[in-house]
C-alpha cells in the first residue's frame, strides 16, 4: 500500500510518460493482464489508457489490473491510470511512507 507522498512522487515521475497498455473493447482479458504485468516488470512504473469504447468503469479497471498484477494504483486522471510494482531489480527509490 502506497502512502500520499508516495503517490505524489510516482505521480510527479509519470507525468511524462506515454501510455504503455491500450485498454479497449477487448476489455480486460488473460493477454492484457499477461502485457500489463511484463510491462510493469520492466518499467516499475506505466500508464494505461482507457479508450472510448471500453465500457468498463475506470476505477473498476484500475483496481482490477492492480489485483491481477500484484501492483498498486498511484493513480487515476481521467481516462489514464497510472500503475506501480516494485520490480525485481528496483530502479525507483520511493521516499520512506510516514
Amino acid at each position: 500500500m502506497l502512502t500520499g507522498k508516495q503517490k505524489r512522487f510516482l505521480r510527479a515521475i509519470g507525468h511524462n510518460l506515454k501510455p504503455v497498455i491500450m485498454v479497449g473493447k477487448g476489455e480486460i482479458n488473460d493477454s492484457l493482464i499477461r502485457e500489463t504485468a511484463e510491462a510493469l516488470e520492466a518499467h516499475e512504473i506505466i500508464k494505461i489508457k482507457i479508450l472510448e469504447s471500453c465500457m468498463s468503469d475506470r476505477k473498476e479497471v484500475a483496481e482490477q489490473l492492480a489485483a491481477e498484477c500484484g501492483a498498486d494504483v498511484a493513480q487515476i486522471l481521467g481516462r489514464t491510470i497510472l500503475l506501480y510494482r516494485k520490480a525485481s531489480e528496483p530502479k525507483i527509490e520511493l521516499p520512506k511512507g510516514n
